[in-house]
């Protein structure tokens, strides 16, 4: 199975609604011009970035088509598989392969508890619907289960489960990963901005970074200047996108990063309810990190 391009710079591309918290179209596909215009590698449609939680049944399809669409073969496209059930995951994960993604993500189940042989069984099954690359998605904080070691070294053994966009921001874990599946050629990407250097560094193959929705260029330079063998270049550019990832602490996950996105005048419209804008002063501070940039004009 083809799993060159999984690498680099993946940003969970948010999506952009309307005042009826509808997929608005136009303004999504500004938003993949943007990005892909910033030099990322990949574009992950309906992650959690993407508020997949909070969007119709019907507007998922069309995020992963409409990014496909603009995308036009210009960076691969990842689609976003956060089901609860085993039957609906099968269900999507056939369906954005007709829309054309390149491969598929699938995070574990939130709100139930499954065992580890009922998530192995899960991912699985998911993977085995599809001809496409699986990649998992570990997020333990937001859903309550953790792909543990032990569970991956089990998961690498179905064929097209190639890779992880490991969220747990466990150091410790994330080199356990790499460790356990360095002869495999499975893909470990870092799914916390803080920790895209060390995730390289390690071993890593890049990272899907909510970051770079907002300031793309700076996140692919890291990555570009660690492959390059500048490690002092792409630690200063870790430094350098600090403070704007430590802002998403601002407003209620995931909101800050389509904030952010508002600021750049890329209308992105409102998070999507019950979630809110940040405050008026925690906009400010966003907003003066964006000019210490140099990203937005004081």
């Amino acid at each position: 199975m083809d799993t060159h391009f999984i690498r680099g710079v993946i940003p969970p591309i948010i999506t952009p609604v309307d005042d009826k918290e509808r997929l608005d179209e136009q303004s999504l596909r500004r938003m993949v011009d943007h990005v892909i215009e910033g030099g990322v590698h990949g574009i992950l449609a309906l992650g959690s970035n993407g508020e997949f939680f909070g969007l119709d049944p019907e507007d998922l399809g069309k995020v992963v088509g409409v990014t496909v669409e603009q995308s036009a073969g210009r960076v691969p496209v990842y689609a976003g598989i956060a089901s609860i059930t085993t039957r609906e995951g099968v269900k999507q994960a056939r369906l954005y392969e007709e829309l054309g993604a390149q491969a598929i993500s699938v995070l574990p189940p939130m709100f139930v508890t499954p065992t580890e042989n009922e998530l192995y069984q899960h991912f699985k099954t998911i993977a085995e619907s599809t001809s496409l690359p699986v990649l998992l998605y570990n997020n333990p904080d937001k859903v309550g289960n953790n792909i543990t070691p032990r569970l991956l070294e089990r998961l690498v053994e179905v064929p097209n489960i190639v890779g992880i966009k490991e969220s747990s921001g466990d150091q410790t874990q994330t080199a356990e990963f790499i460790r356990r599946t360095r002869d495999k050629g499975f893909k470990v990407l870092a799914g916390r901005d803080i920790m895209i250097l060390s995730t390289l560094v390690y071993g890593g193959v890049g990272c899907v970074a909510s970051t770079a929705n907002v300031v793309p260029r700076l996140v692919v330079e890291i990555y570009d200047k660690y492959m390059a063998g500048d490690l002092q270049g792409a630690l200063e550019a870790q430094y350098k996108l600090a403070p704007l990832r430590m802002a998403w602490n601002l407003g209620s996950f995931p909101v800050a990063t389509k904030d952010a996105v508002n600021l750049l005048g890329l209308q992105a419209g409102k998070p999507i309810l019950p979630n809110t804008s940040c405050s008026e002063e925690n906009l400010e501070k966003i907003k003066k990190i964006l000019e210490d940039m140099g990203e937005i004009n004081q």
